[in-house]
């Protein structure tokens, strides 16, 4: 009883430390906020200079080969070949701006000899000015093609139907991994910097002479962390829902305790590294190391699904990477914690490991 009473004094003890300190509330609170104000008027609009577009071919034709070769070719439309379900799904995610069909038969030879048949294209009733642009854009091309082949009459139509999607903005895709950016920054490099210092100017061995056990200090330490953390994300989430009206589609309580476990467990390295370092010159080096691939491949800043296929592989099983996934399927798709149980076993493993170095490698001074 007296270790937990030890434990709870140090994380209050802690936590007053952390808000008397107007440096690590800048960049805990300040810092995180900026980025989200900087990519919310960036991706806050769906203005797109070209269409990322979903393409099923049914047709076998000569015409209809020949009509997606150029079109891949072209500069406008980003053409990917996959089938309907998986479309929709991507689409909803914000990955297709359309999905276009091309029916069996299409481009088969009419009476006059003319290459004839009716394309489909289907898009998000939620997004109109990324539809109308893609469908007035794909009819100037028929209508191209209808001028060469027939001057009066238009053998190739275009038929657009809706298709309901999740309707994800772009800053709706973004903000899960700003959270996973500013939990990095608290559970890492707030972490490394901060007892080195202690080392340096003597707290932590004099709370070694104490008495005070490392696993008390790791725990009260953590604690203060998850508590810190949750503020700085709620911080952005009020913001992102007041000013770029941000809409939650999960539930708060999964939100929070998943935000909470994927806080305790990037906290992990960054006390593994803060244990182990003597001094800043050991842990600014190692925290790089650590942070670096963590910031560029889970899908932070930019998602992973535009990686090659290989690397997507590799990058589900970097620590940050199922805490911005789990993250981005609770606030856009309402997953809840019974859906998340990859990314919450890929966090445990990490939890586990990242802790039994942390205990193993601490250093008192």
């Amino acid at each position: 009883m007296k270790d937990l009473n030890a434990v709870w004094i140090m994380t209050k003890l802690f936590t007053l430390r952390f808000f008397r300190d107007k440096i690590a509330l800048f960049f805990t609170l300040v810092f995180p906020l900026i980025f989200l104000v900087i990519f919310g008027f960036i991706f806050g609009g769906n203005e797109s200079p070209s269409f990322n577009v979903a393409l099923i071919n049914k047709s076998q034709t000569d015409f209809s080969k020949t009509f997606v070769e150029e079109t891949k070719n072209g500069e406008i439309f980003q053409i990917t070949e996959t089938d309907f379900e998986s479309a929709k799904e991507k689409m909803g995610r914000g990955e297709f701006d359309a999905i276009l069909e091309i029916p069996e038969g299409f481009g088969a030879l009419d009476e006059q000899g003319r290459p004839s048949g009716t394309l489909t294209s289907y898009f998000d009733p939620g997004d109109e000015q990324v539809a109308s642009g893609f469908q007035a854009t794909l009819q100037g091309v028929l209508d191209s093609i209808n001028a060469e082949l027939v001057q009066v009459e238009k053998p190739l139509q275009l038929e657009s139907k809706p298709i309901q999607t999740a309707n994800l903005t772009r800053f709706d895709y973004t903000l899960a991994g700003l959270l996973g950016f500013s939990i990095m920054g608290l559970g890492i490099f707030s972490m490394s910097e901060g007892f080195t210092v202690d080392k340096k100017t003597g707290s932590l061995r004099r709370m070694k002479v104490a008495p005070i056990r490392a696993w008390q200090l790791i725990v009260a330490t953590a604690l203060n962390r998850i508590f810190v953390g949750m503020i700085s994300i709620a911080f952005l989430f009020i913001t992102a829902l007041l000013i770029f009206d941000f809409n939650m589609r999960g539930d708060y309580i999964s939100f929070a305790l998943f935000s909470m476990i994927g806080t305790a467990c990037i906290f992990g390295f960054g006390m593994a590294i803060a244990g182990w370092a003597k001094d800043a010159n050991q842990a600014a080096p190692l925290t790089q190391i650590i942070t670096l691939p963590m910031m560029f491949l889970s899908g932070i800043f930019f998602p992973t699904f535009l990686m090659p296929v290989w690397l997507q592989n590799v990058t589900q099983f970097i620590p940050l990477t199922p805490i911005v996934d789990g993250l981005r399927m609770v606030l856009t798709e309402g997953k809840t914690l019974l859906d998340l149980g990859p990314q919450l076993a890929i966090i445990g493993v990490w939890t586990l490991v990242i802790y039994l170095i942390a205990f193993k490698v601490f250093r008192w001074e």
